[in-house]
């Protein structure tokens, strides 16, 4: 089915919204004072954050492609996957979804929001925080540095395996060679002298991906559940240093709304929104998205 852009950007505006409710929803579960959840543990931030990325997946990969990663657009538009026209109004959407998302998870959460008095903890259920961080010069130029070294390499892992579970699924070989195969008798009949009707070459090749179809839907079933468990790897592996982010519009549009909110929603020990960092979760994962797309595209096409 084909869907309109303007569904697709409403798509991806719905599926931002989702990561952001299920992912730092599980922050502030963990890191709000008062809350059921308060202190449980790394462990349930991942498996939010894996629900994040997995159930939009699911819900929406086969409309929008379900970026939610404006890093994601960026690197299939460079690597000529997906079209420049369509990159800043799904940029705009995911980084708007984003910033909902967030507001929902104050809205929910605004009671316990009043009553944590770690301005860290605040802000780290918004965007991400260096744990390097001690709030003097040396430590924010170790924290630079490491963060963007921890951004750089976890979403390069994300990009890049994203690439192998959507395109290199099992049955996708089927379907090549089928219409090789089809393509092939075709020019060989034609080599012969017989002639072959454009609308008979069409039907036979549309018959063959039928026929690959339901290996193509059960593998991208399964690419998007992997997706999922492999964010949850990606924030116990690499999450300690800074969250992470591994992407710019769950980082940038929540800390937006962080720097926005006045004291009365987020309580007293609001604290600042670190803006002298916030440039490490944007830039990062968009070189690493599109190296990680270039990369996958220069060895499997």
């Amino acid at each position: 089915m084909d869907f309109e852009w303007v569904v697709k950007y409403a798509t991806e505006f719905l599926g931002t919204a989702i990561l952001i409710v299920l992912g730092n929803g599980a922050v502030a579960n963990v890191e709000l004072k008062g809350t059921k959840g308060h202190q449980s543990g790394w462990l349930v931030i991942a498996v939010g954050y894996g629900m994040g990325v997995m159930i939009p997946a699911l819900m929406f990969g086969n409309v929008s492609g379900n970026h939610i990663n404006p890093a994601f657009t960026l690197g299939l538009a460079v690597s000529g996957y997906f079209p420049w026209a369509q990159v800043a109004p799904y940029i705009a959407a995911q980084i708007l979804g984003a910033i909902f998302g967030q507001a929902l998870v104050v809205a929910t959460h605004r009671p316990y929001y009043l009553g944590t008095e770690n301005p860290n903890n605040i802000l780290g259920t918004f965007s991400t925080i260096s744990s390097l961080d001690h709030g003097t010069p040396e430590s924010r130029k170790a924290a630079l540095f490491n963060g963007f070294i921890n951004e750089f390499v976890g979403s390069f892992v994300l990009f890049f395996a994203a690439m192998g579970l959507t395109k290199n699924f099992f049955g996708a070989e089927l379907l090549s060679k089928a219409e090789a195969t089809i393509n092939s008798q075709a020019a060989q009949m034609a080599a012969q002298g017989t002639s072959v009707p454009k609308e008979q070459i069409a039907a036979a090749i549309s018959q063959a991906k039928d026929q690959v179809a339901p290996f193509q839907v059960g593998s991208l079933s399964v690419a998007h559940l992997a997706l999922g468990f492999l964010v949850m790897a990606l924030v116990t592996s690499l999450g300690g240093p800074t969250g992470p982010g591994l992407n710019p519009a769950r980082d940038l549009g929540p800390r937006i709304l962080h720097f926005i909110l006045p004291e009365s929603v987020l309580g007293k020990h609001k604290g600042d929104s670190k803006w002298w960092y916030s440039w490490v979760p944007v830039v990062a994962p968009i070189l690493a998205g599109i190296t990680a797309v270039l990369l996958f595209k220069t060895i499997y096409g």
